[in-house]
């Protein structure tokens, strides 16, 4: 992806993470964990980080998702 993102930022790449990947907001420190889903959003529980609307943001703050931080190990 660009280098415009932060090195560990998501940045939009869907290689880089597997169906359980959590992913943390750079702004606000929001963890979307796909095991909880996003009530807020209306995302059910099971529900990948990629598989999330483009147009999704963070609940809390409205961080752009491309933004987002893995956590651990991206997903070879």
């Amino acid at each position: 992806m660009s280098d415009e993102h932060l090195p560990g930022s998501y940045g939009g790449d869907n290689d880089k993470l597997s169906p359980a990947s959590k992913l943390e907001c750079k702004i606000c420190w929001y963890v979307y964990d796909p095991s909880a889903g996003d009530d807020c959003w209306q995302i059910p529980p099971g529900t990948a980080f990629t598989q999330l609307p483009e147009h999704w943001s963070c609940p809390q703050c409205q961080g752009r998702k491309q933004d987002f931080l893995m956590i651990g190990e991206p997903h070879d």
